[in-house]
């Protein structure tokens, strides 16, 4: 079987060369990304012919695409897996690996350091430093407030392990655990700080949900964009039910939508795993898992 790679992720090998070395070593013949930013079906449907091995980062892997291709192995540099048609995969025979543990610190850590500059308006006064305007503004303290983690996986884990230091209450709402939770409806009213970890697209938060939270609430999502409804979220910050919130991902992508113009909103350009550290393990897991799926398929 003819080992021809295509590299999905734009940012592949920025940070160490050494898993595409490998890759390379390893008996594959590389092709990159030549469109430095995620790929659209167009362009994934121009790129896989003759392909058989995908380094797949966020781009739609749906039934057409993964039909209309030769792939063999797909290995995600990434922890979700949604964005792959994983029963169409399996009918078609195709390998499909992700690296689930490789960004949970990465992207709890981005979290923790988002709220701690929503409730201190750091963004703000630096922006307003640069500007040569000394304005102070009064923030808010952790300690004390109640957290809702909706989502407790590796990374709603990890966050929650993170905040306890900061005296937080915390409340989990995942119907995947047993313990120590408590549903979406009961735990929104009572939020100082709602955190978003969930492994799925569907919407969690819309105009219902964000109706129901206390005023001065901060959001923070680092899962996807259509779990909270934007229009919805706009109308809680119009209203100031939100103070605040924090974007790390997007229908959309890249955004350039009407939350740009909210002073009290950070947004980031979906770089939760943007640490040297996480993108070479996740980089160096993924071309792992690549190779095991083709010696797998090779017999050896």
């Amino acid at each position: 079987m003819k080992r021809k790679v295509l590299i999905g992720p734009s940012t592949f090998g920025a940070v160490d060369m050494t898993p595409l070395n490998k890759l390379k070593e390893s008996g594959c013949e590389v092709k990159g990304n030549p469109y430095g930013r995620k790929l659209s079906k167009k362009e994934l449907l121009e790129l896989l012919p003759g392909v058989s091995g995908l380094i797949a980062g966020l781009e739609s892997l749906s039934r057409e695409v993964l039909q209309k291709s030769e792939l063999k192995v797909i290995s995600r540099c990434g922890a979700g897996l949604n964005n792959v048609d994983l029963k169409a995969a399996g009918e078609l025979g195709i390998k499909v690996f992700s690296t689930p543990e490789a960004p949970t610190q990465a992207v709890a850590e981005l979290t923790l350091g988002s709220l701690l500059a929503l409730l201190r308006s750091i963004p703000q006064m630096d922006r307003d430093m640069h500007k040569s305007q000394w304005a102070k503004k009064i923030g808010g303290q952790l300690k004390g407030k109640t957290v809702v983690i909706i989502g407790f996986g590796r990374i709603g884990r990890r966050v929650a392990e993170l905040l306890r230091i900061f005296e937080v209450k915390i409340i989990i709402v995942d119907p995947a655990v047993k313990s120590e939770v408590t549903t979406l409806e009961q735990a929104l009213p009572l939020a100082d700080i709602i955190t978003l970890h969930v492994s799925g697209e569907d919407e969690i938060l819309g105009k219902k949900e964000l109706g129901s939270i206390k005023k001065g609430a901060y959001l923070l999502n680092s899962s996807r964009g259509g779990v909270v409804n934007e229009t919805a979220l706009i109308e809680a910050l119009d209203s100031g039910r939100l103070a605040g919130a924090w974007l790390d991902t997007f229908t959309e992508e890249p955004y350039q939508g009407p939350l740009t113009k909210y002073d009290q909103v950070i947004l980031t350009p979906h770089v939760g795993s943007y640490t040297a550290e996480c993108r070479r393990q996740m980089e160096t897991e993924a071309v792992n898992n690549l190779i095991a799926g083709f010696n797998e398929l090779e017999g050896r």
